[in-house]
């Protein structure tokens, strides 16, 4: 294991209150920009196990859990807490709406999708024309934002333009799986809460709940300036695209697939993640027997676009979940999967030092 820790430890398993406290978190309302909901639930499961709890300028919600050794490893773990959404921008008529995208979303799966509007989570439904009552030339297009409304019915006066808007799927079990929003990024959220509380003692954790990655890794570009880190992992959902191709031909382009493992990053659309800490997880992995997969690397990002390039340079890394049907309304995560990953990043505080970052960059 190349460090000087190498006793293994006892992995922990994936317990029914972290299921649950992912169910709470995926439920409610986060889009980018308008976290307060998400980070008050984060906020009451870890005040009493830091040392320091603070929000910054951004909305990022920053924890400090103190080392009990002199000098210790500063290490950051970052995790967004906000997720693709919408925003009304205009009210044509009494409960109809023209809105906007708050991140990536599929135009295509938006039409009759229910949502839910507001701080009071009012009900509402992305309306359309029926199939049955569009031209040949409307089916054949693909429908834009642009000829969409938010539909919350008559009566709802309190609804005006500038509150924000979710999708409004519940979150559920599906026998091996976890079905519901927002898994991109409550999955790491729930993940990081479990990691403060099962802290080692040699390490000083900043636990960094960021705001606003889905709009351009806003919280992360300034999340490290208060504690100065040494390193960063970033822990999030990634795509899985493994399904069939539609012609039946091979997918040679599917990021991540189910059931192997967490996904370790080597490179992505912002980031060439840092040789020595891939090195670092794939051997605790080896030396665990976690599954594990490298993602393919490509388009896309995380907050360790912004946190690599803070300061001096932060050596950093990301491990994500994989999940498939990434920012719609629904994501579907293996449980086995979030579990392994779980499993790594507590091994990877449980045997990370200074010594890894000694070797040549």
């Amino acid at each position: 294991m190349n460090n000087t820790n190498d006793q293994l430890i006892d992995l922990p398993i994936l317990t029914d209150e972290m299921i649950g406290l992912l169910e709470t978190l995926s439920n409610i309302a986060g889009v980018s920009g308008n976290e307060i909901a998400v980070r008050s639930i984060i906020r009451d499961s870890i005040a009493g196990f830091v040392d320091e709890l603070h929000t910054d300028a951004l909305g990022n919600l920053i924890a400090l859990k103190k080392a009990k050794v002199e000098k210790p490893l500063k290490v950051l773990i970052a995790a967004h807490m906000d997720e693709v959404g919408f925003m009304l921008v205009e009210k044509e008529s009494d409960g109809i709406f023209r809105f906007k995208v708050i991140g990536g979303i599929d135009e295509r799966a938006l039409a009759g999708k229910p949502v839910q509007v507001g701080k009071k989570q009012k009900p509402g439904v992305i309306g359309a024309c029926p199939v049955h009552l569009s031209t040949r030339e409307e089916r054949e297009r693909i429908l834009s934002v642009d000829t969409l409304r938010i539909d919350t019915g008559p009566g709802t006066s309190e609804i005006q333009p500038g509150e924000y808007a979710t999708f409004a799927t519940k979150f559920i079990r599906m026998g091996q799986s976890v079905c519901g929003k927002a898994l991109d990024n409550r999955i790491g959220v729930a993940t990081l809460i479990e990691l403060i509380k099962n802290c080692p003692e040699n390490i000083e954790l900043i636990a960094a709940f960021t705001a606003q990655e889905e709009i351009g890794l806003r919280g992360a570009t300034v999340a490290p300036f208060r504690y100065d880190p040494d390193v960063a992992f970033v822990i999030d959902c990634t795509p899985a695209n493994d399904q069939p191709a539609w012609d039946q031909s091979e997918n040679t382009h599917y990021k991540t697939k189910l059931n192997q493992g967490p996904a370790i990053y080597a490179s992505d659309g912002r980031t060439m993640y840092d040789y020595r800490l891939i090195h670092f997880l794939t051997s605790l992995c080896e030396n665990y027997a976690i599954p594990y997969q490298i993602r393919q690397p490509g388009p896309g990002g995380t907050d360790a676009g912004a946190i690599h390039l803070s300061k001096n340079g932060i050596p950093t890394a990301s491990v994500s979940v994989p999940g498939r049907y990434a920012h719609t309304a629904a994501m579907i995560v293996r449980i086995a999967d979030w579990e392994k990953h779980f499993q790594l990043m507590t091994a990877a505080l449980a045997h990370l030092h200074a010594d890894i970052l000694k070797a040549d960059r």
